[in-house]
């Protein structure tokens, strides 16, 4: 029986920082673990110019604690008017690693996004010549798809032409959820890959729904049926360089959650790693877990591995983290993933 494993230190390949407040209360957490992270950048306003992105790094870098080494990789947020210049030059500047494209009306802070993908294309055929991934939140928003029906039918209906009419463009699933998702990312070739939440792993749509609506489950994309959280697993354990961790970690004020109209996110980022060692754990595939949390990603980006370590030692009394964090006069609610964790974090130089 392994107790102690040691593997390169993790990227987040999707991750929501906030800004104000909140950037400085979560940017710890997860500096103190992953030595890389995609940004997103669905801020109010969205980060839309290379100048935003700039400005946004040097606010993130300023909440990092001095001694933690953590790059955050900026991405812009793709709009029906985006400046092909502009992204271009902030591509050479080395600053920009991805755009992201949210449907309008998808998520959080997403009413800005695309609406007709036909208007976008001049900026997608600039990113295929230029090699720059396209991050995609894949749902479609039109009101008679059922929601727990939005990932299929947008791989369907938008993805999968999008792709057969631009093959060069690199393009990564952002947080797929379903066993759709799975199966089309692992059929794909070396332009397509996938990232996969923590939470998605670890619950399904029962969590939200039995027994009382539980606000701190509830997550855009949705959780779905077990079969396809089981797919997730399979995928994520699998050891397919296609798939790599993106925890899509997104805090909101434990308020804004418990509310009428409750906001959509999980914030997993203090206890990811603990979590993702049970899984895989529980998969029998720890010997993967280094390939999912810390290769594949970094693979994927062109990027070498961390040059540090991490050690994930199990002890037989639970790992204690905070139910909730500061921020300002308010909380953030962490992630339960609703049993005991039992594997310790050891960042090593």
């Amino acid at each position: 029986m392994v107790s102690e494993l040691t593997i390169q230190r993790p990227n987040d390949m999707h991750l929501h920082l906030r800004d104000g407040d909140m950037l400085k209360a979560v940017t710890p957490h997860t500096s103190a673990d992953f030595g890389r992270a995609i940004i997103m950048p669905n801020l109010v306003p969205p980060v839309t110019r290379t100048d935003h992105a700039r400005a946004y790094h040097q606010r993130i870098m300023a909440a990092v604690p001095k001694g933690h080494a953590f790059d955050p990789m900026m991405t812009l947020y793709l709009t029906e008017t985006t400046d092909i210049d502009d992204l271009v030059n902030g591509v050479k500047e080395g600053l920009i690693k991805a755009v992201k494209l949210y449907p309008a009306g998808a998520t959080t802070n997403s009413d800005s996004g695309v609406r007709d993908v036909t208007k976008i294309m001049p900026v997608l055929e600039k990113m295929a010549e230029i090699n720059l991934p396209l991050l995609v939140h894949g749902e479609v928003t039109t009101h008679e798809i059922d929601i727990f029906d939005r990932e299929k039918v947008f791989i369907e209906t938008v993805l999968d032409p999008l792709r057969q009419a631009l093959p060069d463009l690199r393009v990564v699933m952002e947080h797929i959820t379903t066993k759709d998702g799975a199966d089309y990312a692992a059929a794909g070739n070396e332009n397509l890959a996938a990232t996969i939440t923590t939470h998605h792993l670890i619950i399904n749509r029962n969590h939200i729904l039995v027994g009382g609506i539980k606000p701190h489950y509830y997550c855009l994309p949705v959780a779905k049926r077990e079969e396809h959280r089981l797919a997730l697993r399979k995928a994520a354990t699998s050891g397919d360089p296609r798939f790599f961790l993106g925890t899509d970690s997104a805090p909101h004020t434990t308020s804004t959650k418990e509310n009428a109209c409750g906001c959509a996110g999980i914030y997993s980022s203090l206890n990811t790693m603990s979590c993702l060692t049970e899984v895989f754990e529980q998969e029998k595939a720890l010997d993967k877990l280094e390939a999912f949390a810390s290769l594949n990603g970094a693979a994927f980006y062109g990027l070498a591995p961390n040059p540090q370590k991490m050690r994930l030692v199990k002890q037989q009394e639970p790992v204690s983290y905070p139910a909730t964090i500061e921020v300002g006069n308010e909380t953030v609610t962490t992630f339960d993933p609703g049993y005991p964790l039992h594997w310790r974090v050891e960042n090593l130089d």
